[in-house]
């Protein structure tokens, strides 16, 4: 395998998914089967906590939530306000 730089990477242009996490919900069975359409589900933490941003089960970072500018009107974004360390991971 030929040592590439990072710009040449083939890996470079795979796209990957980050899943956005802005609270938890822990309801009893029955309380979810009873939820109906315009019901509330309240969540572990409040509107302005930072979300966490995950790589499967992978904790990569903290952010607040925004609203993208030059985006579509109500699209939404995260600002990174902390960056998981990578300090002592193999690579």
């Amino acid at each position: 395998m030929t040592n590439q730089n990072a710009e040449g990477h083939p890996l470079h242009d795979v796209p990957i998914e980050i899943t956005i996490s802005v609270g938890r919900a822990r309801p009893m069975v029955r309380d979810l089967l009873a939820l109906q359409e315009n019901a509330v589900l309240a969540l572990d933490r409040r509107v302005d906590d930072p979300v966490e941003l995950y790589i499967g089960d992978r904790l990569i970072a903290r952010g607040e939530l925004q609203e993208l500018e030059g985006g579509e009107a109500g699209q939404l974004a995260v600002r990174l306000t902390e960056v998981a360390s990578t300090t002592g991971e193999a690579g």
